[in-house]
């Protein structure tokens, strides 16, 4: 039986396990379990090398409350911290692990199936994090297109191609910056005219590639369909000004989602759109906590708000539940 087990191997996942450990919980009572083969498997993927990860991030405080903290560091630097947390900490990681399955017995503790075996816990705790599962738009893409229609700019490597961004965030800025330095041609699908969800900088970053004529931003944009013609994403427009053109590479940027139907299948209630949260991000399940994202909206929060939403969590995990002998 482990004190507590924790799905999710990213900042919020590993925060959590160490808060645990530095509790004073045994290290071999805490396990981590990731359907990644590694760790922080989101920064991984969809962060160019060339970002920076932000401490601050959309207007949440920097101030750190527990063990983990970081400045702003680059996507290596901020893996690398990760890596040393981990070894330093002795933790449990399960890798390449997918739950399926979760039960909670008449005493309260869980049982957690995955498709490698059962683990039985005291506590739970869930740290998927909502980029795992990026927004889709609302047309269909063509499944002929599948190498095409990208929701990063890291698993296929896009060189000297016309490529087509569609978004209105930051991650839209970031992809841009990232794709003129390969020498693509890149044009800028935005429903909007003022990209009013980036922040300063982003935002700055975006206008100067305009200026320079290295990205086209079509404004007031609106895709009405997707076709494959010879292998190649053919985009209709809803504007005769921007009608129907071809590209090579279609990279969505629409944001993540809560998944709803994961936390649902778990038991967790929701209201509306959210799950309902109680005090110290615990859920309507007694002894399942949520961690990171998912206690911050489908808007996110930064690697502070993931180290702090696990330190807070424990706090209530140790009064309540668990035995900590450094409480």
């Amino acid at each position: 039986m482990y004190q507590i087990l924790i799905i999710g191997g990213g900042p919020a996942g590993i925060s959590m396990a160490i808060e645990a450990h530095n509790s004073g919980i045994d290290p071999s009572k805490i396990i981590l379990i990731e359907k990644a083969e590694e760790h922080s498997f989101s920064i991984k993927k969809y962060y160019p090398d060339s970002k920076l990860v932000t401490a601050n991030y959309k207007g949440f405080e920097t101030k750190c409350t527990g063990v983990m903290c970081i400045p702003d560091l680059t996507k290596n630097e901020t893996i690398s911290y990760l890596d040393k947390a981990i070894l330093d900490h002795r933790l449990n990681v399960k890798y390449s692990e997918t739950v399926w399955k979760l039960h909670q017995n008449e005493d309260k503790s869980f049982i957690v199936y995955t498709d490698k075996g059962e683990y039985h816990s005291k506590i739970m705790a869930i740290a998927i994090g909502i980029l795992g599962k990026p927004n889709k738009p609302e047309y269909k893409i063509p499944h002929s297109l599948k190498e095409n229609a990208l929701f990063d700019v890291t698993s296929v490597e896009i060189r000297n191609a016309k490529v087509l961004v569609v978004g209105g965030g930051d991650s839209v800025s970031e992809y841009c910056q990232f794709l003129t330095q390969y020498g693509n041609d890149i044009l800028l699908s935005y429903r909007k005219n003022d990209f009013i969800r980036m922040n300063d900088i982003n935002r700055e970053s975006l206008l100067e590639l305009e200026r320079e004529e290295k990205v086209r931003i079509l404004r007031e944009s609106n895709i009405v369909s997707i076709e494959d013609k010879n292998g190649k994403p053919i985009v209709n427009f809803a504007e005769e000004i921007y009608g129907t053109q071809s590209f090579d590479f279609i990279v969505y940027a629409l944001g993540g989602t809560t998944p709803s139907n994961f936390l649902k299948m778990m038991g967790i209630e929701f209201d509306g759109e959210e799950p309902i949260l109680k005090e110290h991000y615990e859920t309507s399940v007694r002894g399942l906590f949520l961690l990171g994202d998912l206690t911050a909206g489908t808007k996110g929060g930064s690697i502070i708000w993931a180290f702090n939403s696990a330190n807070t969590a424990m706090k209530k995990i140790c009064k309540d539940y668990l035995n900590c002998e450094n409480d």
